[in-house]
């Protein structure tokens, strides 16, 4: 009778409570999986960050010297 009346009310079928579960499943997972990669990515931006003040303060030194 529930599902009559809400497709008689023209408002559509209602949601499949199982598949509206299954995307949320979905979507969590890729949420962690995205989530993860942006930690990665940090991650790797930092070391590379890192890697040129490095670089750069070796280099000053190098001219500092050469002077």
């Amino acid at each position: 009778m529930g599902e009559q009346t809400w497709r008689e009310s023209g408002l559509g079928a209602p949601a499949d409570y199982e598949e509206l579960q299954r995307q949320v499943v979905r979507l969590e997972q890729m949420n962690t999986e995205l989530t993860a990669r942006l930690e990665e990515r940090d991650a790797e931006l930092e070391a590379a960050r890192a890697a040129n003040r490095e670089l750069t303060r070796a280099l000053n030194q190098r001219e500092a010297t050469h002077r």
